[in-house]
């Protein structure tokens, strides 16, 4: 074989190994999400957005999004199922409901979602990523939804977390929200359960990330259910486990409160 073959082997050989090593890299930082990654995209993602709530106590926030069910009622409808396997477990969550969602037939469950110690937060009006209203349609958007969101919890609670649609704004939105007295949560682990169809896959992403101050998010709703069905499904699997290893799983605020970020 020739120098010049030998030569190119050798570098074709060094090209795929970096490749796949770059492939990997790329892989175990979807699957990891680590916190280093965060910061850096934090500012590009939604300013001043908490993504996690540093605390060396053994406590997380469970958020969830885009509830409630609309589409169906009695046993069926996954935002009652998904209070149902709360309440077993003692966990408590963050709601961040779209408010055109809120209907007679479930406006009781936002009113339970109170009763049972979760916190309500908001997610605007309608499941559109908010990056792409106007400054004055998003400030509309933020109002409204507070307003039908109070108005079916009975003013039994206030809001105080926002969440911006497809989880991404712009820094005048973000002045817009905390002018308005919100603060802005997203989440550092995020299972790709609008995606990827497994309960299986979001339980063992969950399991294999959480740490002290993680903040989860996981989706109601979805198409004909189907993202409610997976909470419930994933939930079924993580809560326990999460009790068994010592974790109290709460609301935003009370994460918040504990680590002293008040």
């Amino acid at each position: 074989m020739s120098k010049f073959r030998c030569l190119r082997r050798y570098w074709l050989l060094i090209a795929v190994v970096t490749i796949s090593g770059s492939v990997i890299a790329g892989i175990s930082i979807l699957w990891m999400q680590p916190r280093w990654v965060i910061k850096p995209l934090a500012s590009s993602i939604c300013p001043n957005a908490i993504f996690y709530i540093p605390t060396n106590e053994p406590v997380i926030a469970l958020t969830i999004d885009d509830g409630p069910d609309d589409q169906r009622t009695g046993n069926h409808n996954t935002t009652a199922r998904i209070l149902d396997v709360l309440f077993t477990h003692q966990a408590k969550a963050t709601f961040f409901l779209i408010s055109s969602r809120i209907s007679p037939h479930n406006q009781a469950l936002v009113v339970q979602m109170v009763r049972q110690g979760h916190e309500l937060g908001n997610h605007l009006v309608a499941d559109v990523p908010s990056i792409n209203l106007s400054l004055s349609d998003f400030k509309v958007a933020l109002d409204q939804a507070e307003q039908e969101i109070l108005a079916a919890a009975e003013h039994k609670t206030s809001i105080r977390w926002m969440r911006p649609g497809s989880g991404r704004c712009n820094l005048e939105m973000a002045q817009i929200a905390q002018e308005q007295g919100y603060k802005i949560a997203l989440g550092e682990i995020w299972p790709y359960d609008t995606t990827i169809p497994s309960s299986t896959f979001a339980t063992q992403h969950i399991l294999a990330n959480v740490r002290p101050g993680s903040i989860i998010v996981l989706h109601d709703y979805g198409p004909k259910g189907v993202w409610g069905d997976r909470t419930l499904d994933t939930l079924s699997q993580v809560l326990p486990e999460l009790n068994r290893r010592g974790y109290r799983v709460v609301t935003l605020t009370e994460l918040a409160e504990i680590s002293g970020r008040k």
